[in-house]
């Protein structure tokens, strides 16, 4: 019974900008093969939820303008679990978008919602997770997490923190953005702290009462809109809905606030891909630490990532954790764990005349 009802949403609407210049606008990350696989992370993502749900329940929400890279990559979708965003306005709309589509076809259903360009290892680890979170979620009202245990005192990711007890789902007490370095070693200290994955299991029904609880406004343009979903009105009502709805994350708008939030433990491999230092963590690596993915000499270099087209020879003498990479049109030479910078960077080419030309 549970997998007849059990759907899966993959959000694809990033731009990865900590990616740049691999990831441009016209194809963000989860449209590339980051990891070298011979599937795009997006690709890779879809396979890794067919074991525990069938094809027909799976649903992408991505920007307008990237749904024929979706459709390209994702063949056997049918074009009507493609669902389009007329702009970017985080994560929230997309659930509520994806929510209120899924009742129309099965009120009964448990929403798996997942971001699709991270990386899990240890798959049937994962899926037996989720699966034993998909049934919890079906008993009560419970908006799930997955949490992962953390394995440093990373500052890119969210953290909650939980109230211990001996069963599987475990309620929840915070949800800390992004912490200080100092802050981030107390919580690995304190031992009641896991990284939040970005993954939500929920029925929904829990989802949508939520919304009217929580996000209440929102929630009443997207009922209003709704009676034209699956119809030839959709695209227009989509439009209106989310020119009015603020910008704002499912995180911020329900789950910091929710009394009936809980966490399952996933003991999975995870990481989000989020900046060029996590690649580096995860792709293998020569005797000096250095990922390389170019024909390249390399002098004194540790601690690095290079990558250029086979037609290119890079040479490099003297670097310590560093970015060294041809993408196209841009050449890059950058200390790879600064990530702010790479904010900074496309901030800036927005201000150039001929910016968007490297965007």
């Amino acid at each position: 019974m549970l997998k007849k009802n059990l759907v899966v949403v993959l959000m694809a609407g990033g731009v990865g900008v900590r990616f740049w210049p691999y990831s441009r606008n016209s194809k963000p990350k989860q449209f590339l093969d980051v990891l070298g696989s011979g599937k795009t992370l997006l690709q890779s993502t879809y396979d890794r939820y067919l074991p525990i749900c069938d094809p027909e329940n799976i649903y992408v929400v991505t920007s307008e303008e990237h749904a024929h890279l979706v459709q390209e990559q994702l063949p056997a979708l049918p074009p009507d679990q493609i669902l389009k965003e007329p702009m970017r306005k985080n994560t929230a709309p997309c659930i509520a978008y994806a929510s209120l589509k899924i009742r129309k076809k099965n009120p009964d259903a448990v929403m798996v919602v997942s971001p699709s360009d991270h990386l899990i290892l240890k798959e049937a680890e994962f899926t037996a997770t989720v699966k034993k979170a998909a049934e919890q979620a079906t008993q009560e009202e419970k908006l799930i997490t997955l949490g992962i245990q953390p394995a440093r005192p990373e500052t890119g990711y969210g953290y909650i923190q939980y109230i211990e007890n001996k069963k599987l789902i475990k309620p929840v007490k915070t949800f800390t953005e992004k912490p200080e370095l100092a802050l981030a070693k107390k919580f690995l200290e304190s031992g009641d702290f896991v990284w939040n994955s970005g993954i939500f299991i929920w029925s929904v029904k829990s989802i949508l009462k939520a919304f009217d609880r929580y996000l209440p406004d929102m929630a009443e343009v997207f009922h209003e809109a709704a009676a034209r979903f699956d119809s030839p009105d959709e695209e227009a009502a989509v439009k209106t809905v989310y020119s009015l709805v603020k910008n704002v994350s499912i995180d911020y708008g329900i789950m910091e606030k929710a009394d009936n939030v809980f966490v399952v433990l996933g003991h999975f491999t995870w990481s989000d891909l989020g900046s060029w230092g996590a690649l580096h963590d995860v792709l293998p690596k020569d005797a000096h630490n250095n990922v390389v993915a170019a024909d390249a000499l390399l002098y004194e270099t540790r601690n690095s990532i290079v990558e250029a087209p086979k037609d290119k020879l890079v040479v490099v003498q003297g670097l310590n954790g560093y970015l060294v990479g041809v993408f196209d049109n841009v050449v890059i030479v950058v200390e790879k764990d600064r990530e702010e910078q790479f904010r900074r960077f496309v901030n800036d080419l927005r201000a150039k005349p001929n910016g968007n030309d490297y965007l």
